[in-house]
């Protein structure tokens, strides 16, 4: 049985939700919350500095245009004497909808003006310039802009699509193909509304990143990585925008295609990538909320590998005016027929329509069937775990559905489970759910419920969070891991941070498991989890701060005056303020973490005098020499992995502006270091170099720079230059980047360096496997 338990701390939003599905959670652990004014962004990080236990969250925004989005359907001022000529109709049935149609006036006027988000979506791993999510926003106006988290405080546009496809159709004369009859004019209301439907988004969605070939100028083709999203509009028609990666704006567009999927009022949109016997096949799901839902054929030009439906499937035809709130189509594999299938999964209404494709030899087979019984109210949220096909569904009285997929000879029947939200959070009502990407966490957006059968005067808006999963769970999970990247799993690492340092030490069953793991396989992977469990470890056995150490206290004038020069003081004073100063400088040391003796000492105070000092301090030196192996083993690691690069793509090593010798030196320097690997490639590498060292200068005194330290090097006027933790180059342009948990730093790659140096400088932290900015 699922035992939700609730995850501090709970994420206060300054404006209310908006929008249907306002929650989303990307695969790079960051949570959109769409509100009246800006979309919430909220960072999941797995932080081995902090030894809070609370969930660390980093939050940044996405702000609303502060204009209102006019769709293009036409030159200005004729739109402007079309405007007043409907405005002023003697015909009501022309002048009311024009009036409160929204879409034509978004500014508001007479009516408020549409403020907010309708939807965002984010894009798979890998699409932006750091190889992180890209976020498409849709406004309550219409206006859809994508945009990138380039430096982790400060979100940028990269491009408005709204405006983008204005200009298309208006280049077009609004006729989709060629051959289409001429449109009428715009003083006729009719081809006043298509103008506006055919161009009025209602949903977009990301498809998964696909490779495309691209031609070069010596005849040479690339494989370059694509990126397609898709765009439904209000008068049923998709545009398929391509894009080039990694995405940096309007350059990076490749193409813009538009399919007529024949679905009358479109609800919503889903990706179908459906893989069988190595042959991809693709395709966008629709609903309407009339109730029909059917799959649309994809053609991808140029896109290897991809194969398309020849005609629409219909999933689901019966107009029962059930509308279709939300798609999720998950990827699965059936144990009975041995073969991959997709599961696709709609709300509609109160009930859970769900559809099996499986592809076999008598072609596309179609299973379909509903859910009912889960809620007394519309379900207003859908959210799924791709990993293992769970479906969660969620109602506005803060009832929360579980739906595991299991799969019998013909189809596949469902077991559910409730989650009573008011069991962990009190009397709540819900406006969203979300579930991370491995599946450990539940988020959801809550007001205050009825208390005493009353309403709440006031709504606060929060994002909470739940626990899906045990410990043991994510602890087995991450060991049996196929992406074997801490970074994708912060979820998970988050449960497992969360309970060593509530239990202040490792269980017995994960370092065992772990141990095996390591001598069997010997990936770094799980050195690198073996060092971030030590790390917690570590933060565990320090003694936290008694006090607020922001909060200014009334002592610390007191100190002063009493330190000053040429002030009396009596030796009790003398004697207090010595003390107050003194546990004043441990609180900063503790809260920095720094300096092991400094902080073993602190950790103390909380231990009997009895002889509980020693074994303290020796725990943690323990522990600080595990770390620094850990470390160590990972620094070899990667060095071995660049000699290679360096070995494979230089004729000579002094084209290379990596210090080879120095690596080299400095792997050979511990006897006690015996790797056959090594010492071969060191060799082969030595008698390329041929006694000849290319060493490193300082820019400075253009003294040597002697490789003796991993992270930094110093010349022999003084001078401290950082080591890049990927290249092992000394940084000396004093502009650098940080991984994500400030491990390292690495430099920025120069237009001189060879391509497979910049390669090597896209790669993520070698200790935590967080990117670098």
């Amino acid at each position: 049985r699922l035992t939700a338990v609730r995850r501090e701390p709970a994420v206060r939003l300054q404006h209310g939700a908006s929008g249907l599905e306002p929650l989303a959670w990307s695969e790079d652990h960051r949570v959109s919350v769409s509100t009246a004014r800006s979309i919430a962004v909220l960072e999941q990080l797995s932080d081995v500095h902090s030894g809070g236990q609370d969930m660390v969250i980093h939050r940044t925004a996405v702000p609303a245009p502060g204009a209102a989005c006019m769709l293009k359907v036409g030159p200005k001022k004729e739109v402007a004497e079309c405007k007043e000529k409907f405005a002023s109709s003697v015909d009501p049935t022309v002048s009311q909808t024009f009036m409160l149609d929204r879409v034509f006036n978004p500014e508001g006027k007479s009516l408020t003006p549409m403020r907010g988000f309708k939807y965002s979506s984010w894009s798979p791993l890998g699409c932006d310039a750091n190889g992180r999510c890209l976020l498409a926003a849709l406004t309550m106006d219409n206006r859809l802009t994508i945009h990138a988290n380039l430096n982790r405080l400060q979100w940028v546009q990269l491009v408005d699509l709204t405006e983008l496809y204005g200009e298309r159709l208006f280049e077009a004369s609004y006729k989709l193909c060629k051959g289409d009859t001429p449109c009428g004019e715009l003083g006729d209301f009719p081809e006043f509304q298509r103008r506006h439907s055919m161009q009025a988004p209602v949903r977009m969605e990301w498809s998964g990143i696909c490779t495309t070939q691209q031609v070069k100028h010596n005849n040479e083709c690339r494989d370059v990585g694509s990126v397609l999203l898709a765009v439904l509009f209000e008068n049923g028609n998709i545009a398929v925008w391509q894009f080039q990666l990694p995405f940096l704006g309007k350059e990076s567009i490749t193409s813009c295609n538009t399919i007529e999927s024949g679905i009358s009022s479109p609800s919503v949109l889903s990706w179908w990538e459906y893989e069988h016997n190595n042959r991809k096949m693709s395709g966008l799901i629709v609903g309407s909320a009339y109730g029909p839902v059917k799959i649309i054929p994809v053609n991808l030009k140029a896109v290897k590998g991809y194969f398309t439906l020849r005609q629409p499937v219909v999933l689901w035809q019966e107009m029962d005016q059930l509308p279709v709130h939300s798609i999720k189509c998950i990827p699965l594999y059936h144990p009975y027929q041995k073969c991959s299938c997709s599961l696709v999964v709609a709300a509609r209404g109160p009930y859970v329509f769900w559809c099996l494709l499986l592809i076999s030899k008598a072609g596309l087979n179609v299973h379909n069937s509903h859910v009912t019984g889960l809620h007394s109210l519309p379900i207003v949220s859908m959210t799924a775990d791709k990993q293992n096909g769970t479906v969660y569904t969620c109602s506005s009285d803060g009832k929360v559905r579980q739906l595991i997929p299991i799969f019998t000879d013909v189809a596949l029947k469902f077991e559910h489970q409730l989650i009573k939200l008011s069991e962990v959070f009190g009397c709540v009502r819900t406006h969203g759910i979300a579930v991370s990407p491995c599946g450990a966490y539940l988020a959801v957006i809550t007001t205050e419920g009825m208390a005493n059968g009353l309403h709440p005067v006031n709504k606060n808006y929060q994002v909470q969070f739940v626990t899906l999963k045990t410990f043991e769970e994510a602890a087995a999970q991450l060991l049996e891991s196929s992406v074997q990247n801490l970074f994708r799993q912060v979820d998970l690492t988050d449960l497992v941070r969360w309970k060593i340092l509530k239990d202040k030490h490792i269980p017995q069953f994960l370092q065992e498991a772990l141990d095996k793991k390591i001598e069997s396989c010997g990936s770094t992977y799980f050195w690198r989890f073996k060092l971030f469990l030590l790390r917690i470890l570590y933060q565990s056995m320090q003694k936290g701060p008694s006090e607020v150490t922001w909060k200014p206290s009334h002592e610390d004038a007191k100190i002063l005056i009493s330190d000053s020069p040429g002030m009396g003081s009596t030796e009790d004073d003398q004697e207090e303020g010595t003390s107050k100063q003194a546990s004043k400088q441990s609180l900063g040391d503790t809260g920095k973490g720094v300096d092991i003796d400094d902080t073993a000492e602190d950790s103390l105070h909380q231990s009997s005098d009895t002889g509980g000092r020693e074994p303290m301090v020796e725990k943690l030196l323990e522990i600080q020499a595990q770390i620094e192996a850990v470390e160590m083993h990972l620094t070899r690691e990667h060095m071995k992995r660049v000699l290679g690069e360096v070995y494979l793509h230089t004729w000579i090593t002094e084209n290379t502006s990596i210090p080879t010798r120095g690596v080299c030196d400095f792997l050979m320097s511990d006897d006690g270091y015996d790797d056959r690997t090594a010492r071969v490639l060191i060799g082969h590498i030595l008698k390329k170099m041929n006694k000849q060292t290319f060493p490193e200068h300082c820019s400075l005194c253009k003294e040597i720079l002697p490789f003796t330290d991993r992270k930094q090097a110093v010349c022999s006027n003084g001078h401290i230059w950082l080591r890049c933790f990927l290249t092992y180059q000394s940084c000396q342009s004093l502009v650098y980047r940080r991984c994500l948990l400030h491990d390292s730093i690495a430099r920025h790659p120069t237009p001189e360096d060879p391509e497979w140096i910049k390669r090597l400088l896209q790669g993520p932290c070698t200790f935590c496997d967080s990117p670098v900015f």
